[in-house]
């Protein structure tokens, strides 16, 4: 398959050449039609040499990296990503880290980032890149986010590009169904894909832990399991966004493996500059209202966005009123269907408003799942400054609101809006 990936180029070039062949051919003798195939012949086999001396040269690469740690899982994966390169940076690792996240970035050793611009669309065969620049690096550890979600393509990310020392599945959710679903379990498989051969597996995943034991076992691997039980209150103190124990229990459990003492390795993770898609909070004073601004934007599967919505319910029991932000793309209609069937039946909220792309469409699904049309907000897609005024009428003089649903069409850029009013109240 490796072959495959590597002969992509080259098949463009071969196609283009017996098209260019066929129309030459046509209007020429019979004799050229033998010349031609040589032509062909020699193409395939250089094609064929080149394919193998790259498979080759790619394996070199991986071996020249000592430590290949490779991060998949449903939600926190960039945060995972990010938390244990900050460790292992603290711990005195050469290291390179590559977040897929929100926005795509690379991390160096001294813990500069610089953005990874892509002319099209994300695609696996990044990775290659990556990890040839890791190896000309003289690194130690390559920290590497899984950025496929094709089953098959998940299996060829590990199995043939990384071949990791360290695999890690963060959790296991419903997510993605179009590819990896319908079902739990299937997307259990999928994600399982990465668990690597002959080595360890580093989990905070529980209700699919015994499927994922009975994998690492046919595989030779060994799984540790971190559910944030190891960590303290006192420990999450410091970070200047809200992270989750099961992803700093994780990421010192993986530091632990390799040697880092635990206080170094927390102390740098609370300086680590966080992932766009982080949790975070931004409290908002204006014509006398209060409002307690979530984004939540990149948690955007049901399980996740219920289990933080309950923790903020918890939070802010006194408030007047909560909203529900919801961001949608028009390509992603089942995560939005999925979202408002969670909202309608499992969430207690006042309002639900509705931003991004189709949102005459959600609106309706809304309707559907029995939310009053008086709760609905028709907000849409205007500017930044048109979004946030719409919303801050819709407030009463003590709100909170919860920003689910998507990064994109506009909803990180909403976030920054707020962020940006909080931190000139400050």
């Amino acid at each position: 398959m490796i072959l495959f990936l590597f002969s992509i180029s080259f098949f463009s070039v071969y196609t283009t050449s017996i098209k260019v062949l066929r129309l030459y051919s046509e209007n020429c003798q019979k004799s050229f039609y033998m010349l031609s195939l040589q032509i062909i012949v020699v193409i395939t086999i250089t094609g064929v040499a080149f394919a193998v001396w790259e498979y080759f040269r790619h394996q070199n690469f991986i071996k020249k990296i000592p430590v290949r740690i490779h991060i998949n899982g449903t939600r926190g994966k960039s945060s995972v990503t990010r938390l244990i390169g900050a460790g292992l940076r603290a711990g005195g690792y050469r290291t390179v880290t590559k977040v897929t996240g929100t926005f795509p970035r690379l991390i160096m050793s001294d813990g500069t980032e610089s953005a990874i611009f892509r002319k099209e669309k994300a695609n696996i065969l990044e990775q290659l890149n990556v990890i040839k620049f890791a190896a000309r690096q003289n690194t130690d550890v390559l920290i590497l986010e899984c950025m496929a979600l094709r089953p098959n393509y998940q299996r060829i990310c590990e199995h043939q590009m990384v071949k990791a020392t360290h695999g890690v599945i963060t959790n296991i959710r419903l997510d993605h169904l179009d590819v990896m679903g319908p079902t739990l379990d299937e997307v259990a498989y999928a994600l399982c894909g990465t668990i690597p051969k002959n080595t360890m597996l580093f989990t905070s995943e529980d209700r699919c832990f015994n499927f994922m034991k009975k994998i690492a076992k046919k595989r030779k691997t060994n799984v540790f399991q971190s559910l944030g039980d190891e960590v303290s209150d006192e420990e999450m103190q410091g970070f200047r966004y809200i992270e989750h124990k099961a992803n700093v229990d994780l990421a010192l459990e993986i530091c632990a493996s390799l040697g880092v003492n635990r206080d170094v390795a927390l102390a740098e993770m609370k300086t680590t500059i966080p992932d766009e898609g982080v949790l975070t909070k931004s409290i908002i004073h204006e014509k006398g209202k209060v409002i307690y601004f979530y984004n939540g934007f990149a948690a955007n599967d049901p399980e996740s966005t219920l289990m933080i919505w309950n923790t903020i319910q918890s939070a802010h029991q006194d408030v007047k009123e909560k909203i529900i932000l919801l961001n949608t793309r028009k390509d992603r209609q089942d995560r939005a269907r999925q979202l408002v069937e969670t909202i309608a039946s499992e969430m207690d909220f006042d309002k639900i408003a509705l931003i991004g792309e189709s949102c005459e469409l959600v609106e309706e699904m809304a309707l559907k799942n029995k939310i009053a049309y008086n709760k609905i907000i028709m907000i849409g897609w205007p500017s930044t400054q048109v979004q946030y005024q719409k919303l801050f009428e819709a407030t009463v003089e003590n709100s909170v609101v919860l920003g689910v649903g998507n990064m994109g069409v506009g909803g990180s850029d909403l976030a920054k809006f707020f962020e940006k009013k909080h931190q000139q109240k400050q």
